[in-house]
């Protein structure tokens, strides 16, 4: 009879475990297994928490505090992990460089015109990217008094080659193990994707670093009368559907710019003057600037209501 004691408590301690076991589990059900608090997320809700005061505060921050412009790198580098290097990588349509079989002059005057400090090397075709050549490699060369090479084959240097999956972080620490600045980003079928530099990689954490060589930034889309924009074919078609509309971001084809669109809508390069109908949203595509390899720049002009058309 002593024995039978202790034994409801037995059973309230299994009740109470049971309970929270059916919490844990339903927690998890809910909001899945990631709902507990990390580090990462407390320190990005402390910052968060720390900008809706900071904008109440009238008096300045106490010294040592961290600015607003701290708290914003600090909110990048949170979140710089997450990144592939596809996501941040210089498109294939936007590299500039040069044919392995190029003169010394050509690549002197590639270097004034571009105003990188490398320039990658192909053979034939972007596809075969062999290197990349330094500028500090050729101003050597144009300040001392040794003729200049008559191929480009003594001045290239081997830059790295990552997949487009690769997380930024680790070709953050790849870049610092051997010392190399450039990388060529290719895709699934080891074809160029992409280039990618430490500075874009230094830029997704402190913000866009501009220098004196840099062009002033221009607007992607500029309004126009009656409706139409003009727009750089690099547009994204994320900023598409937030300033312009938004069915013409809702497509199938894994495209993110509106020359991809274009391409897509047209089955190949369209050329200058032809107009391309985006079905689903009535919204018509004027070619304005193509080349052989891609639309540059296009015009688009807005749905023509059924009841003016029927009209016309």
């Amino acid at each position: 009879m002593a024995d039978d004691g202790p034994a409801p408590a037995k059973e309230a301690d299994s009740s109470s475990g049971n309970e929270g076991g059916l919490w844990s589990g339903l927690k998890s059900l809910i909001f899945g297994e990631e709902s507990e608090h990390s580090l990462r997320k407390e320190i990005e809700e402390a910052i968060d928490e720390y900008d809706e005061d900071d904008e109440d505060r009238r008096a300045p921050a106490s010294k040592g505090d961290l600015s607003a412009i701290e708290r914003q790198m600090l909110r990048n580098l949170l979140h710089f992990s997450e990144h592939t290097v596809d996501d941040v990588a210089v498109p294939r349509a936007d590299i500039i460089a040069i044919e392995e079989k190029a003169s010394f002059a050509e690549l002197a005057a590639l270097f004034a015109d571009a105003g990188h400090s490398r320039i990658p090397v192909y053979r034939d075709t972007l596809d075969t990217i062999v290197g990349m050549i330094h500028i500090r490699d050729a101003f050597a060369i144009l300040a001392g008094n040794a003729p200049p090479p008559t191929t480009l084959a003594p001045l290239i240097r081997q830059p790295l080659y990552v997949p487009e999956s690769m997380g930024v972080l680790d070709l953050l620490a790849e870049m610092r193990a051997k010392r190399t600045h450039l990388a060529i980003v290719l895709d699934e079928y080891s074809g160029t994707e992409g280039l990618l530099t430490f500075e874009d990689l230094v830029e997704e954490i402190v913000g866009e670093v501009e220098d004196e060589h840099d062009d002033a930034p221009q607007a992607l889309l500029i309004a126009l009368d009656d409706g139409i924009w003009d727009a750089d074919a690099r547009a994204e078609l994320e900023d598409v559907a937030e300033e312009i509309d938004a069915r013409l971001a809702d497509i199938e084809e894994d495209v993110d710019t509106l020359g991809g669109l274009a391409f897509v809508i047209a089955g190949r390069v369209p050329e200058v003057g032809e107009i391309l109908l985006h079905e689903d949203s009535g919204w018509r595509l004027e070619i304005t600037a193509s080349d052989s390899r891609r639309v540059t720049r296009l015009r688009l002009h807005p749905p023509v209501d059924r009841d003016e058309a029927t009209e016309d």
